[in-house]
């Protein structure tokens, strides 16, 4: 459902990256698509991935901290035989090593492969690939990785739902993996290919899923020319389907009114935390007190509201 206006462009957009472009080349098409500099993503994809980007725009930009990510679904093509220093198929093979055994790759329940997917299932530690963004030293991973700096990252902590056997050749294996945020899926390949015996990375990785959102339902990002948003070829959507699990408050003028100046709300619902809402939008998130009354936090309601 379109939230937005020529006079206030809000609301998310999700993308079907291809492959090739970081996540901040996608949000600077879409800010030529939007005629707007306002826009975020809730998590990125690597470069060489393909898949689901969520996207906010102007004031909804706001609401990213509340917009469920999880879980987060992947397929991903697993190449074994050599594992490379970034654990995916644009960095340079650092290790080689003969494939699994046949069986192993072709048969979907091969006891050793189902075996080396139960310890990479559940909570877990994973190490990041050194190509990663995660902080060292207060600078980024890769960047200390590009200049030739040996990186050793801590262990985090992570969680892998489920392994789903898609498909497989003889030196690779598809499979479709649902995780939390934070998980590194050409980790897993690095790592699965390790308990094999062998060496791996990943080769194919496409993000199918986060939280409620689905790829079947993003936009192709050829289909966004620039202006196609701010003309409504393309609409946004409301972010009240992607909102984390909270109490949902229906506001009357009055109420609204009160909103605009971050006065508090009678509390009707149940819960912590609220969405408030007019004709069926997001205006707000708030929090209760303990007087049974909704604080506001996150007010998208602007002054002529």
């Amino acid at each position: 459902m379109p939230v937005s206006t020529r006079h206030e462009l809000a609301g998310l957009l999700f993308v079907d990256k291809p492959a090739g472009m970081s996540s901040h080349d996608v949000v600077g098409v879409v800010r030529r698509a939007v005629r707007h500099r306002r826009v975020g993503h809730a998590g990125t994809l690597d470069p060489f991935a393909t898949g689901l980007l969520v996207l906010a725009v102007g004031k909804v930009t706001r609401l990213l901290p509340y917009i469920g990510g999880e879980p987060k679904v992947y397929e991903a093509t697993f190449a074994f035989g050599s594992e490379t220093d970034t654990d995916d198929r644009t960095g340079t093979v650092i290790r080689s090593a003969p494939c699994p055994s046949p069986d192993a790759l072709l048969d979907p329940h091969a006891p050793s492969r189902l075996a080396a997917e139960r310890q990479l299932t559940g909570a877990i530690e994973q190490v990041p690939p050194a190509f990663s963004a995660k902080h060292v030293d207060g600078q980024r991973a890769y960047d200390l990785a590009r200049r030739g700096r040996e990186i050793v990252l801590k262990p985090v902590p992570i969680v892998v739902h489920q392994w789903e056997w898609l498909g497989a050749t003889s030196s690779s294996l598809t499979v479709r993996i649902t995780c939390g945020g934070g998980t590194y899926i050409r980790a897993l390949a690095r790592d699965l290919g390790r308990l094999l015996g062998s060496a791996a990375h990943c080769d194919v990785l496409r993000r199918v899923a986060s939280g409620a959102a689905r790829v079947e339902d993003a936009v192709p990002l050829s289909a966004l020319a620039p202006g196609s948003v701010a003309e409504g070829e393309v609409s946004l959507m409301s972010p009240r389907p992607l909102l984390e699990p909270i109490a949902t408050e229906v506001l009357d003028d009055a109420q609204r009114h009160a909103l605009r100046f971050g006065r508090r709300i009678s509390a009707t619902q149940p819960g912590t935390r609220a969405a408030l809402l007019v004709d069926g939008e997001v205006v707000a998130i708030a929090e209760r007190t303990a007087d049974a009354q909704w604080q506001p936090r996150v007010v998208l309601l602007d002054a002529e509201s």
